[in-house]
C-alpha cells in the first residue's frame, strides 16, 4: 500500500482543486508518514476548500506512550467501518481527497525490492479518496489524514507491487467528474460505490530505485510536524 507519494505545488493544488491556499502554507513534495500535506474537502458551505494536514490518521504524537506503534497512511474500504483508527471519521463522512502527481510501491519482479513510481498515462495530477480527522492541541484544531484502499489482485498494473505472497492492494483514484460527488456524499454505503480501481491503460509507471536507507527507516519530516 502507498506510504510514500508526490504531491503538487501550491499553485498546482490552487489550479487543480479550484481552492484558496495561503501563501504561508509549506510542504515537501515527497510526503511520509507524518509529513504535512495539503488536503481537499467540502466546507460548510459545500465548497471546495484546503486542509494543511498530516499524512497518517494517527500521528505519532497522538499514539499513547508505551503503547505499540502502528501506521495509519492507508485504510482498508472492507474494514474502514470498524477499525477505531478510522470509523469516527468514516461514519461522519470525513472524506476528502489527496492531490499527488505520483506514488511509490515496491516490485519484486527481480527478486528483490525495487521502488516503482506510479502516476497517470498523460502525466497529469490526479486525486485520491481519503478520510481526515481533527484533533485539538493547544494551538488550536490540527489536521490529520489517510488514503482508502481496495483490493488489486486482479489489476493488470497494481497487481505487479509488493511482495509475491502478499494481496495486492492500491489507493482509489477519484476521476476529476466524480471529486465534488465523493466530497459530498454523507452517507457510508453510498461511499463505498466509489471505492473502485482505476483504468490501468489511463496509468504508467517506472523504475525509481531509492538510495538505500541509513538506519532509522522512514526519513524524518523536513519541517516541524503540527503536532
Amino acid at each position: 500500500m502507498c506510504t510514500n507519494y508526490k504531491t503538487t505545488s501550491r499553485d498546482l493544488v490552487r489550479a487543480m482543486m479550484d481552492v484558496e491556499v495561503p501563501d504561508d502554507w509549506t510542504w515537501p513534495i515527497d510526503i511520509y508518514r507524518d509529513y504535512t500535506a495539503p488536503v481537499v474537502r467540502h466546507g460548510a458551505d459545500g465548497r471546495r476548500e484546503a486542509l494543511l494536514a498530516t499524512f497518517g490518521m494517527v500521528p505519532k504524537a497522538r499514539i499513547p506512550a508505551g503503547s505499540k506503534d502502528f501506521a495509519t497512511m492507508n485504510a482498508r474500504f472492507e474494514s474502514v467501518g470498524e477499525r477505531h483508527s478510522y470509523k469516527f471519521a468514516w461514519r461522519r463522512s470525513q472524506l476528502c481527497l489527496v492531490p499527488m502527481t505520483s506514488f511509490d510501491e515496491p516490485c519484486y519482479e527481480s527478486g528483490e525490492a525495487v521502488w516503482w513510481g506510479i502516476g497517470m498515462a498523460d502525466q497529469s495530477p490526479f486525486a485520491v479518496a481519503g478520510l481526515w480527522n481533527e484533533w485539538q492541541t493547544a494551538d488550536g484544531p490540527r489536521h490529520s489524514f489517510t488514503q482508502l484502499t481496495v483490493n488489486a489482485d486482479e489489476h493488470p498494473l497494481m497487481r505487479r507491487f509488493h511482495k509475491p505472497a502478499e494481496e495486492k492492494r492500491s489507493i482509489v483514484i477519484v476521476p476529476e467528474a466524480e471529486w465534488d460527488n465523493w466530497l459530498g456524499c454523507r452517507n457510508p454505503e453510498i461511499a463505498r460505490s466509489f471505492m473502485t480501481l482505476f483504468p490501468a491503460e489511463r496509468m504508467t509507471s517506472w523504475a525509481a530505485p531509492r538510495p538505500k536507507k541509513a538506519r532509522g527507516g522512514t526519513p524524518a519530516p523536513t519541517q516541524a510536524s503540527l503536532f
